[in-house]
């Protein structure tokens, strides 16, 4: 189901229709300006390289951050809203279920067939304007991670490939060939 239909036809998902679906245990389930978008859901090697990346992470930071597998987060709410759901997300640890994007710290997408796109342009854009600090993209087959961090001229870093060291606000090292 991808748009909701009324008596006039198809029409938008709004926040509330999208909470209101079913949950799809066989597809990735996100929502782009009001639009239910299914994917496959990812293999073992992408399952694989958040595992290992949520180890890192989890003992790494601080008490009041912690490190979550595909949450929520509505990171544009005016209609017609955008939910996205990335692979790890840094969040505060008094974070409510429903994480709000002032909770965020990082978001991190794993590369996957049919997601290059998605990740490196859209939820780029999107990522950017909802006001998300730090958003990494990991590339399994590269075994690389491109560390972006956003400045008033949109996001700005670059690939790394090997160990990446992010100093403040939170020191992080990544092991990229231990994923």
């Amino acid at each position: 189901m991808a748009i909701l239909e009324s008596m006039n036809g198809p029409r938008l998902l709004s926040l509330d229709d999208w909470r209101a679906l079913p949950v799809d245990e066989g597809a990735r389930s996100e929502l782009q300006e009001g639009v239910h978008i299914r994917s496959p859901r990812p293999g073992k090697t992408h399952a694989r390289v958040i595992a290992r990346l949520l180890t890192q992470l989890a003992s790494q930071l601080p008490a009041d951050l912690e490190a979550l597998p595909e949450v929520e987060i509505v990171v544009v709410h005016r209609p017609p809203p955008t939910v996205r759901v990335p692979d790890v997300v840094v969040c505060t640890a008094t974070a409510d279920d429903a994480v709000a994007v002032t909770d965020v710290l990082v978001v991190i997408e794993v590369i996957s067939p049919g997601s290059r796109r998605t990740d490196r342009v859209t939820k780029l854009s999107e990522y950017a304007e909802a006001g998300i600090r730090f958003y990494w993209i990991v590339d399994p087959a590269d075994r690389a991670m491109t560390a972006l961090e956003l400045t008033p001229a949109g996001y700005r870093g670059e690939a790394h490939a090997g160990t990446y060291q992010m100093a403040g606000p939170v020191d992080l090292v990544i092991d990229l060939d231990a994923l």
